[in-house]
Order: structure tokens, then sequence, then C-alpha cells
């Protein structure tokens, strides 16, 4: 099983990116699907995350900027991304709890990152 991340770039503040990120291997099934960010000096934080029948919660700072979302039949969520700040710079990584063919358990999951830029 694995995560792969695209969508991310350079872009002015103001603007806006779609990330996106599918889940592939022998999956059973996949719970809850979340976006983290990382900036340079700080600690990974929440993003957004979205429970399998499509509950949602946000962190304070992108509130009604980003919305996420995700397609159960593609295994993929998104990350559209509006009103960008120059804060919002970050390597942002997805994140989901995924039972696997060869798994009685739900495991963590980690894509590999794609990075944001915003300029001012």
């Amino acid at each position: 099983v694995q995560l792969q991340a695209s969508g991310g770039g350079l872009v002015q503040a103001g603007g806006s990116l779609r990330l996106s990120c599918a889940a592939s291997g022998s999956i059973v099934s996949i719970n809850a699907m979340a976006w983290y960010r990382q900036a340079p000096g700080k600690q990974r934080e929440l993003v957004a995350v979205i429970t399998r029948v499509g509950s949602t919660n946000y962190g304070d700072s992108v509130k009604g900027r980003f919305t996420i979302s995700r397609d159960n039949a593609k295994n993929t969520v998104y990350l559209q991304m509006n009103s960008l700040k120059p804060e919002d710079t970050a390597v942002y990584y997805c994140n989901a709890a995924i039972k696997g063919a060869a798994s009685y358990y739900y495991n963590d999951y980690w894509g590999q990152g794609t990075q944001v830029t915003v300029s001012s």
C-alpha cells in the first residue's frame, strides 16, 4: 500500500492550488484521510481531515479557505486551497488509515509530501 501526492507548486498570494493523493495497492478499506503540512522550523500540523462518510474538520488557520474532499471509488483525497497566503508555504503530506489485504487492522500511511510555495 502506498500514497502518492501531487499538485503542489508555486503560486502568488491570493491564488489557488488543488492537491491530490491517491492510495494504491492491495486495499480492503480506507478510513479517515487527511492532509498535514510542515513549514521549515515548525512542527507538522493538521490541515484537514475527512472521514469515510464525508465528515470534515479543519485547522483554524485554513477554515473558510481550504476544502477537503475524497472519492472513495478512486481511493483519492483532495485538498482545494483558495486565497493562499505566504504563511501557507510548507510541505504538504497526505495521510490515511488503510486496511490492506494482508492486515487485520487499519495502519497509518503517509504520502511523500508535495511542496507548496506561496509568494507575496
